[in-house]
């Protein structure tokens, strides 16, 4: 499927106008922003949570979110880059203290569903590792070890729920290009399936592919490009566009998740794209979403609704500042939530995201370096 996924803001509009001609808003009503947002088919439609998370503990300030998860018990990880604070923000981290708050936040935080801190590791002065100043994508597996991506570094990193190191995947500052089947190329993502244990990586910001390994060998198993076909890393993109040719080969492989049915969802991010693929790298489908988008793309991380047959999939727009609602079955965008603004609800480089099972959503953000959770119809303000 090549058709264009039209922007949100078509549905919006119509919206907005019919409920401006029913008298239920007027043009110049705050209400008629947020009416916008709504969602068609029956999608969800969500709402931030002022309430969470809690306030964080010891003068602890987080910095760009590079990595998000959520565990079988609701918890949610969240690894960041802490350094890519002022002087002014650090104030008590430097040397001298120039001011009474604040310091950066441990590297690795594990919340509970209140949003109150449970676990934080520190990472930075190991001596068992290289911890990467921007460690990129975060996965808890169904047995509760936690996948971190060393972006700079080349490596998939396996930990166990405590922090201990179990497992290394890829070469420490080593690459060998898309085809290289024991090295990463900058990897940006995780996705492990509990039926299997097979890891897939998002191998992603150096390298062109989907590459998936043994999850407790770290033996290479197989490896894919944009359309199931082989990684080319001499290809030359096209000129991009809502009327250019999709790219033959994936731009930035971002983000992924695999569904219950066997199904991976790509969110290909400078192609502005999502593709599918079986487990082995056939190709399924694509969808192309806010096409004219440039700068680093449409498609940064890729999540799915909770419900029994996972019916929507959430595509997170860094760019465009906002969440697309995807119906599964068809890749049609049926809804969005969120908009530019530092504002509650609102984003500045929305990076990752990941849902629970009662149906909430978490993001985290690069800019504006935090996290929220929103959360679906019937939840109420907050818990």
């Amino acid at each position: 499927m090549r058709d264009v996924a039209r922007s949100g803001a078509l549905y919006a509009g119509l919206l907005v106008a019919l409920l401006v001609l029913a008298g239920c808003v007027e043009e110049d009503q705050p209400g008629a922003d947020q009416a916008a947002q709504a969602t068609v088919d029956g999608a969800p439609s969500l709402a931030a949570d002022p309430e969470w998370p809690q306030t964080l503990p010891e003068n602890w300030v987080l910095g760009a979110i590079t990595g998000l998860s959520v565990d079988s018990r609701g918890h949610i990880w969240v690894t960041h880059s802490p350094s890519g604070g002022t002087d002014d923000a650090l104030g008590a981290a430097q040397e001298p203290p120039i001011s009474r708050c604040c310091v950066p936040a441990p590297d690795v935080i594990e919340f509970d569903p209140e949003g109150n801190v449970v676990q934080a590791w520190e990472m930075a002065d190991r001596d068992d590792l290289v911890w990467p100043d921007i460690p990129h994508g975060l996965f808890v597996d169904h047995e509760d070890h936690v996948w971190v991506g060393s972006r700079p570094h080349h490596q998939v990193l396996k930990f166990d729920r405590e922090g201990e190191l179990v497992l290394t995947i890829g070469e420490l500052d080593v690459t060998g290009g898309s085809n290289d089947p024991d090295r990463l190329g900058v990897p940006a993502d995780i996705w492990v399936d509990p039926e299997t244990n097979e890891a897939f990586i998002a191998d992603g910001y150096g390298n062109r592919r989907v590459v998936v390994y043994d999850g407790d060998t770290g033996e290479y198993l197989r490896h894919w490009g944009a359309y199931g076909e082989e990684p080319d890393d001499d290809y030359e993109y096209p000129e991009r566009g809502p009327d250019a040719e999709p790219s033959r080969q994936f731009g930035t492989v971002h983000g992924l998740v695999g569904s219950h049915d066997g199904l991976i969802y790509v969110a290909d991010r400078r192609n502005n794209r999502v593709q599918v693929f079986e487990q082995d790298g056939t190709f399924v489908d694509e969808r192309l979403v806010a096409p004219e988008t440039l700068s680093s793309g449409s498609a940064h991380d890729v999540a799915l609704s909770s419900d029994p047959d996972q019916e929507y999939l959430y595509l997170m727009d860094g760019v465009n500042h906002k969440v697309w609602v995807l119906r599964r079955s068809d890749l049609e965008v049926v809804g969005e939530f969120g908009q530019g603004g530092y504002q509650l609800g609102q984003f500045i480089r929305p990076h990752v995201m990941d849902t629970d099972a009662e149906g909430n959503v978490y993001s985290g953000e690069a800019e504006t370096q935090r996290v929220q959770r929103f959360l679906p119809p019937g939840s109420g303000e907050g818990r």
